[in-house]
């Protein structure tokens, strides 16, 4: 049992059809693309800013830890983010996931890999300005503790150093898809269909995918 109060091997999920990362820094609109294609193409969103916002409010010790964390623009430990994420996709009867913001570092990437058996199909990266990322961040204002200038900073000094080298590992293997996320919606969206369609999948419009939880 390790300090989480859960054993220290998680157990590998099921082999799944379609594994979708989707990483961005924070305000890039990563969470409004997942939402269209959830809708047009039948994913289940997982987004971990969401999963761990839900232990924040069910008061737990677990949502006490990731609260103090998120203040001190830190990342929330592997192991915490591994076993919600294994969670919700055991809890799911569907094959094809976006796992949004994750994973954020290298011992996410090594966690996803040896303790929970994941290999994305691709990885969707929407690349965003730090000064547009900032604004939009500052605008959406949803009273979030991690929305203040100087928390946002931090988070962006943490994509940086943390999340890139995860980007360029997985685009030395040829898996990372970057889509300019400056433009318009729904032109962002046009770019994330030509992605899929790089997988065969067909747009339509759907209710069999279920955003499993959404964030902007």
């Amino acid at each position: 049992m390790n300090q989480y109060g859960w054993q220290d091997s998680i157990g590998k999920l099921q082999n799944r059809d379609i594994i979708v990362y989707v990483l961005g820094g924070p305000g890039c609109g990563k969470g409004t693309q997942c939402s269209k294609i959830v809708h047009h193409f039948g994913f289940t969103h997982l987004s971990v800013g969401e999963l761990l916002e839900t232990e924040v409010k069910s008061g737990s010790e677990t949502g006490k830890m990731i609260q103090e964390f998120k203040k001190e623009g830190k990342l929330v430990p592997s192991e915490v983010v591994a076993n919600l994420l294994k969670q919700a996709m055991q809890r799911s009867e569907n094959r094809k996931f976006l796992i949004d913001g994750f994973p954020r570092n290298e011992e996410n990437r090594v966690v996803a890999e040896k303790m929970l058996g994941i290999q994305p199909t691709i990885v969707v990266v929407f690349d965003c300005s730090e000064e547009e990322m900032i604004r939009r961040v500052l605008h959406r204002n949803q009273g979030r503790v991690d929305d203040n200038m100087d928390t946002i900073r931090k988070r962006l000094k943490v994509y940086k150093e943390s999340t890139l080298p995860v980007i360029d590992y997985f685009a030395k293997k040829g898996k990372v898809r970057k889509i300019n996320a400056e433009r318009p919606v729904e032109e962002v969206f046009r770019s994330v269909e030509d992605v899929f369609s790089e997988l065969g999948l067909v747009k339509h419009e759907t209710e069999a995918g279920r955003a499993y939880v959404q964030t902007a």
